[in-house]
């Protein structure tokens, strides 16, 4: 078997994945550019949004920043600071509207103690080590078997980057459920908009759900690698 030297047969695992992987890329591509030229007919802003919904819980403490990039919005635990990218904060689209929300929705989870989310806080250091090191473990274990011990280490520490993605999920999903039903509850979305919000939070959903399912398969890949050199 030939591992790290272009094609195997274990890469015929990750097959499902990449094609997942793409077509939510396609999804979230063709939600964003859709709803980001339908305007919100309560013509609120991304950050208008984000301060309405923090306003209505009682998180004045919660601060909203610009970030540079494109769809790089997200909230920051540590600092208590909800960062949403130009296009989402100055813009008054659906688009804007639901990422602010779902963002917001994070920092709604974090104050109120939100147990996915605090584990997924801990696992960050572990998830990133794993992510990185991983591969490498397994890779410089695989070619010199005196340390094949390397091996179950490498597969080891990257279950701890899939145990990540999995827990990412139910807080994706459920600061997604917030958000729609804070727009609703607070009165900033028309009955016929929720649609349309529901639709961007679930294209942007489902590429978590692309990552999640690429790393259980890669891990099942380095399991039957690491099955397989101990067999040699």
């Amino acid at each position: 078997m030939l591992f790290g030297l272009g094609w195997d047969p274990t890469m015929i695992l990750l097959v499902p994945a990449i094609l997942l992987s793409l077509y939510a890329q396609f999804r979230i591509s063709s939600a964003y550019r859709h709803y980001s030229q339908v305007r919100s007919r309560k013509g609120l802003s991304g950050v208008q949004v984000a301060r309405l919904i923090l306003q209505s819980k009682g998180l004045h403490d919660v601060q909203i920043e610009v970030t540079e990039g494109r769809l790089s919005d997200h909230y920051d635990p540590r600092t208590r600071v909800v960062r949403l990218s130009r296009d989402i904060y100055q813009g008054d689209s659906l688009a804007s509207v639901a990422v602010a929300a779902h963002e917001t929705g994070h920092a709604l989870q974090h104050a109120s103690g939100y147990v996915p989310l605090r584990l997924r806080s801990t696992f960050v250091p572990v998830a990133n080590f794993g992510s990185s090191m991983g591969p490498i473990l397994i890779l410089v274990g695989f070619f010199m078997p005196a340390f094949n011990i390397l091996l179950q280490l490498g597969v080891m520490a990257f279950s701890f980057a899939v145990l990540f993605q999995l827990i990412t999920l139910p807080v994706e999903y459920n600061a997604s459920g917030r958000a729609l039903a804070l727009l609703q509850e607070g009165g900033m979305l028309e009955n016929d908009e929720a649609q349309g919000v529901k639709a961007m939070l679930n294209a942007a959903a489902l590429t978590y759900v692309a990552a999640a399912l690429a790393a259980i398969l890669q891990l099942a890949r380095f399991i039957i690698i690491a099955q397989g050199s101990n067999d040699d």
